[in-house]
């Protein structure tokens, strides 16, 4: 039976990698992601450098292949085996950078993930002065799931004297990361 699941997630990294149809690589990635939710899956994912295929997707231009992507990250990252490769593959930039996209599920996963990824080595990068920023925008934000999550973030992942920078530093700027769209 474990040979046979190896297997059947090989198809579906295959299929990704020699399919030109758009909706065909949307509908694998979402399945990869799916399959990134049980921990029986994490090491054939490994195996199969699925990591790296979801980390490359972060920087595409199509919407589903990122969200779809941040999904499998969050998913596979509160194992700390995995959590140690995205640290160590410089992961934590372009998922950074997926605070800023305009789809609420792909923001939700990134500051999940952040949250999963705040280690004592990571927390310098993974609550930047950027991000805690990012954050206090977020906390103020109409949607319910991204203004909790971003207060947890802040209260449990961040100092207070970082919080009070990020303020102090937004009372004199206008500029700063747009909210996604609900």
């Amino acid at each position: 039976m474990e040979l046979g699941r190896l297997e059947y997630l090989q198809a579906l990294v295959t299929e990704f990698q020699v399919t030109d149809s758009t909706e065909a690589k949307e509908q694998v990635l979402a399945n990869l992601a799916n399959f990134a939710y049980d921990p029986s899956n994490y090491e054939y994912l490994r195996q199969l450098q699925v990591l790296d295929l979801f980390l490359d997707m972060l920087t595409e231009d199509n919407e589903a292949l990122v969200e779809f992507a941040m999904g499998g990250l969050c998913n596979l990252c509160l194992d700390k085996t995995n959590k140690e490769y995205i640290l160590e593959a410089n992961g934590v930039e372009p998922i950074i950078n997926c605070l800023s996209s305009s789809n609420e599920e792909t923001v939700v996963s990134a500051v999940t993930t952040l949250m999963f990824l705040t280690t004592p080595r990571s927390r310098a990068q993974t609550t930047a002065l950027p991000v805690v920023e990012c954050m206090l925008r977020f906390s103020l934000s109409a949607n319910t799931r991204l203004s909790n999550l971003a207060s947890i973030f802040l209260q449990d992942y961040c100092s207070p004297p970082q919080v009070e920078e990020a303020r102090n530093l937004s009372k004199h700027t206008a500029v700063g990361i747009p909210l996604p769209k609900d």
